[in-house]
């Protein structure tokens, strides 16, 4: 569910936008040597499969909304890299 105020939000001016995500410990602001370590990645395509989950963990992932899928893909990626690849 989208909570998102889009009626104040329209209201807000650049300024306070710029205000506002410079306060937000989240936000990232790329500097020039971020832009000089920076290289292009290309999305790799993805291939179909039939995967078989335990329903409890499958209505997790739906539970959170859209995108379940690729939150499936981004765990599973985790688990690969800890394990090292090629291995």
């Amino acid at each position: 569910m989208d909570r998102t105020d889009t009626r104040r939000l329209r209201r807000l001016g650049d300024a306070e936008i710029e205000r506002a995500a410079a306060s937000d410990p989240d936000t990232f602001m790329p500097d020039a040597q971020w832009f000089k370590r920076a290289r292009l990645v290309v999305p790799q395509t993805k291939k179909m499969v039939t995967l078989r989950l335990d329903p409890d963990v499958l209505a997790w992932f739906q539970s959170r909304g859209k995108g379940y899928q690729t939150r499936i893909n981004a765990v599973l990626r985790a688990f690969v890299e800890a394990q090292g690849r090629g291995r």
